[in-house]
Formats: C-alpha cells, structure tokens, sequence
C-alpha cells in the first residue's frame, strides 16, 4: 500500500462547539488533507510544539516523553497513520534505540505531538486519504464549500456526535453504557469520566 508524506497545516476550532478541535493533515505532494478531531489538550501541545516562540515554564507531557526518549537513546523516526475505523485514525510511532526498531500504538493526536518535537515525517496511507481526506473545493450537494467552512462543518458535526449538553440524570443506563463505549471509543476521556461518574451515582 502506498504511503503519503503528510504535514502539519494548522488546527481549526469549532465556532459553535466550545472545546472542539481538529487537527489539518496536509498531503506534502498534492492538495488533499485530511481532518483528525482532538481534544484540547492536544490541541495545545501540538499548537506548541508548532510555535518555536512559545515555551511552557514546565515540561508538557509530550516534551517530557521527548526528554526521557533523549536520555534514553530513543528517537522517534516517522510516525503512520495507519487505520481508520468509525472515524478514528490509529497511529504507530516507529522509534529506533541502538538501531533497533520498535513499532509502538498510539492516538494520532499523541503521535503527532511527538513527531512534530523530534522532527519526524507524519505518513498515512493513499486508501486513507481517499476515504477521509477532502480538498481545498468540496462539494456538498449543490453547493460549493470553501476549506475553512468544510472544516467548520466537520469539527461541529463530529462534536455534537458526543456533545453532553444534555442531562446525564435523564438518560437510561443503557444509554449511558452505550454514549460511554463511544466516547472510549474516540478516546474522548474527559467526558467519558462524567458519563461514568453518572453511571456509578446510579449503582450507589
């Protein structure tokens, strides 16, 4: 399978979904990128990481991950996204000590936190970019959408698929089990800890 050099283009916000992010993927020969929602944690590590000024007082996690990496011989050679499953995107981070390879999972969010602090290259696969990847002029029905509104759409869709604006209390159990798979799922953590705290207030 053909693998895609990829590049960071930017991270957009939802104007409408407080806490809704996605992170733009840009192909590095051709006009396709591809959309990856993260949280806002993530949103900024990566804003950082990409923002050479900007230096936090204390180490970041990821910036931790990098300095233990160093210590340690251990760098972070590319990173590939390799799977898409439900929407979400699975990453490995392929790292060498004494020119050994290991091939480690992790969230694309995380992967791409670290590549961006070793200077490592992002690739995905051509099948995923076929099947999630848009370009700067996207169709939607009749009409013709600029980049900046298809992404607005998309990270305001994909955010209310697992918006908790609703009452936790007037959910059945089974539908609190059923919001928190998902969320688990998108490793949308935050609000899976709420969801799971509702379902433990029920059981006491």
């Amino acid at each position: 399978m053909k693998l895609i050099q990829m590049t960071v283009k930017g991270i957009s916000y939802s104007e409408t979904q407080t806490g809704a992010y996605a992170l733009i993927l840009s192909e590095s020969e051709g006009d396709r990128k591809l959309p990856v929602i993260i949280g806002g944690f993530e949103a900024q590590s990566i804003a950082i990481a990409l923002e050479q000024e900007v230096k936090p007082s204390r180490p970041l996690t990821h910036d931790l991950f990098k300095s233990f990496g160093e210590r340690f011989e251990i760098i972070v050679k590319q990173v590939i996204i390799h799977k898409l499953v439900d929407g979400i995107f699975y990453a490995s981070l392929i790292c060498e000590r004494d020119k050994i390879e290991e091939i480690i999972d992790s969230r694309t969010s995380d992967a791409i936190a670290l590549a961006l602090r070793y200077n490592a290259p992002i690739y995905t696969y051509d099948s995923i970019l076929k099947k999630a990847g848009f370009t700067a002029a996207v169709s939607s029905g009749e009409k013709k959408l600029s980049e900046d509104n298809w992404i607005q759409n998309f990270v305001t869709e994909q955010s209310k698929k697992t918006n908790l604006n609703e009452d936790l209390t007037e959910l059945s159990v089974k539908k609190l089990k059923d919001l928190l798979s998902t969320l688990v799922l998108q490793e949308n953590y935050e609000k899976a800890a709420r969801v799971r705290d509702e379902l433990s207030k029920r059981k006491s």
